[in-house]
C-alpha cells in the first residue's frame, strides 16, 4: 500500500487543480495574452507542483521509509537512498 493512499482523494483533486493551471496557460498562450501574464501563471503551476512533489514526498518519508527503517536492513538502507535521491532530484529542478 503507497504512503499516500489515505489522501489519494486530496492529491487526485490537487493534481486536477494544477492539470487546469496548466489549460489555462494553453488557452493564454492561444488568446495571444502578455508574456509577463503568461509566466506569472507558470510561476503559479510550478509552486503548485513543488507543493504537491514535497507533501508526498513528507508522506513517503513518514510511511514507505519509517516503516522501511524499523524493519532495518538493506531494505531500509535502499528507501533511505531512494527518498535522498528524491530529495536531490526536486532540489535541482
Amino acid at each position: 500500500m503507497a504512503g499516500y493512499s489515505h489522501d489519494k482523494q486530496d492529491h487526485l483533486k490537487r493534481l486536477r487543480r494544477i492539470e487546469g493551471q496548466v489549460r489555462g496557460l494553453q488557452r493564454m498562450v492561444d488568446e495571444d495574452q502578455y508574456c509577463i501574464d503568461i509566466l506569472t501563471q507558470v510561476s503559479a503551476a510550478n509552486r503548485a507542483l513543488q507543493s504537491f512533489a514535497l507533501a508526498l514526498l513528507e508522506e513517503h518519508m513518514a510511511h514507505c521509509v519509517a516503516d522501511a527503517t524499523a524493519r532495518g536492513g538493506a531494505e531500509a538502507e535502499a528507501k533511505v537512498k531512494e527518498a535522498s535521491d528524491a530529495i536531490a532530484r526536486l532540489v535541482r529542478s
